[in-house]
């Protein structure tokens, strides 16, 4: 038996040869175009060595070059790696270290921070869209290739993607999606979820490098032949513009884009129709829910999902009807249940009701954390996935997401783990315990806090001058917008910070 998640664009470029697969700015690439030109990519990396197996990371944001290289990777069999394009040299060395990437394609204007990380992993870099001299570009190289004649197969069961995901431990982690994984979540999304058509125009405003914009934008849109519109960074007024424009129909966002339509729309009085409007990432406060309703007179899809379930875990589905403020039921084939949080060596699933930890078991399971067993095997028990968050399901079978029992961060709709930033910020002399926490914020669903004991050393040190120095530490997302100095951090009995206590406080 085989599977290649290659097969989502090689497909559609039979079927909708002449349609439109990805549109930005004035450039608009049909499906057969742009499946010929990933297999030109290919070209050039089967001439660099990359074959079955390879890892291979891509630095990109969402512009034309992402599916290409992406596709390209996966019809040579090869591992795709993708890099979060806000992270910091010192963060990509770790990512290509850790998956071991055998090579580094990237954004010309990303090199400033991928190549020296690069250099710190020993990992050659080719660029598109620019770049230094002396950094073969593989989209040049491409153009004077024959393509590679189709993808190679591959088994269900092998590596397709892998995503880093921090950890509250600390370092990221790889988690290992195979090609069973990505090819039926798109296929499931595209289908029974998203009912996408050959009519439908996404906005592709979603980070492609993320899984949500990875699965369901990119590969669940290329599954059914419609249409990708690419913005690159998402702004409101320019969100609107090309939504109206490109008569997008399909809206994937994270809560802090439909704030961002809706104070977009003040000043805008255009009102596009959107088929759909799907939220993830983060909780969709109701109230936005219902302003969206009222401005664009369109009802929002929420969802929930996670990097290790190829994301889409559970959602709002037209069969079962709509349930505002629940993420929805189950997907096709999986199943959400909520467990014991305290049972850690089996899972002890609880009534109906209850809170407790959101477990997820079916076909969109990952296969494991990268040179991690010790993290695997206490993340997947019996079968079961072990979200780290909490919830409860109503006896409709919709969950609705109650809190976190990790401590995760998520601003803007990108994860932050408190424990990898406390580390960078315990290395500045000036500081002599930090804790890190998240706290309500109106635009990004949660900022990131950083609480701070200064040391001896550190008595003239303020907000701003570790916030300048943070930046260069720590990928933009991660960095902290709000510092508060205090005496003594609140501790419990065995030593350990009370967090929520000093959530309370703050």
């Amino acid at each position: 038996m085989s599977l290649s998640l290659a097969a989502i664009l090689s497909e559609s470029a039979s079927r909708y040869p002449d349609r439109d697969a990805v549109v930005m700015g004035p450039q608009r690439i049909g499906y057969a175009t742009l499946w010929q030109e990933s297999r030109r990519y290919a070209a050039v990396l089967r001439e660099r060595g990359v074959g079955p197996g390879d890892r291979v990371a891509l630095l990109l944001p969402n512009v034309p070059d992402f599916p290409r290289v992406y596709y390209a990777v996966l019809s040579l069999g090869a591992v795709v790696v993708p890099v979060h394009a806000l992270l910091v040299a010192r963060e990509i060395g770790f990512v290509l270290t850790d998956s071991q990437a055998s090579l580094l394609v990237a954004a010309g204007p990303l090199l400033a921070q991928g190549l020296p990380g690069a250099e710190q992993a020993g990992v050659p870099v080719l660029a598109v869209l620019g770049g230094p001299e002396g950094v073969d570009r593989l989209d040049l190289l491409a153009a004077d290739v024959e393509p590679i004649r189709t993808y190679v197969q591959r088994e269900p069961s092998d590596e397709a993607v892998i995503l880093y995901t921090s950890g509250t431990t600390g370092s990221p982690k790889g988690a290992v999606l195979t090609q069973l994984n990505m090819a039926m979540n798109a296929m499931i999304s595209a289908t029974t979820v998203l009912d996408l058509t050959p009519e439908d125009v996404i906005l592709g405003c979603l980070p492609l490098f993320h899984s949500f914009g990875q699965t369901c934008s990119m590969n669940a849109g290329f599954y059914a032949g419609s249409t990708l519109v690419l913005l690159p960074r998402f702004d409101g007024a320019a969100a609107l513009e090309l939504i109206v424009g490109e008569s997008v129909n399909v809206f994937m966002g994270v809560p802090t884009m439909y704030i961002g339509l809706l104070a977009a729309a003040r000043e805008d009085e255009r009102r596009p129709v959107l088929r759909r409007a799907v939220s993830g990432g983060a909780s969709l406060p109701v109230a936005v829910i219902d302003a969206f309703k009222r401005v664009f007179e369109a009802d929002i899809y929420e969802g929930y999902g996670l990097s290790e379930t190829s994301p889409v875990a559970t959602f709002n589905q037209a069969v079962f009807g709509r349930k505002p403020g629940t993420v929805g039921r189950a997907i096709w084939g999986t199943e959400a249940e909520i467990a014991d949080p305290a049972i850690e060596d089996r899972i002890a699933l609880l009534p109906q009701g209850e809170v407790g930890e959101v477990v997820l078991r079916g076909h969109n399971i990952f296969a494991g954390y990268l040179n991690n067993p010790q993290a695997t095997a206490a993340a997947v028990v019996d079968g079961w996935f072990r979200s780290g968050d909490l919830g409860v399901k109503d006896a409709d079978g919709f969950l609705s997401i109650v809190d976190r029992k990790k401590d995760l961060i998520i601003r803007g709709g990108f994860n932050v783990y408190p424990r990898e930033v406390e580390e960078v910020l315990a290395s500045h002399p000036g500081i002599a315990q930090v804790a890190v926490v998240g706290v309500p914020d109106a635009t990004h669903g949660e900022e990131i806090c950083a609480v701070v004991v200064r040391s001896p050393e550190g008595q003239d040190l303020d907000a701003d001058t570790l916030m300048t120095w943070s930046r260069e530490k720590l990928g933009r997302h991660k960095v902290p917008r709000r510092v508060e100095f205090v005496e003594t951090l609140p501790l419990g009995p065995s030593g350990k910070i009370l967090k929520r206590e000093l959530i309370k406080q703050l």
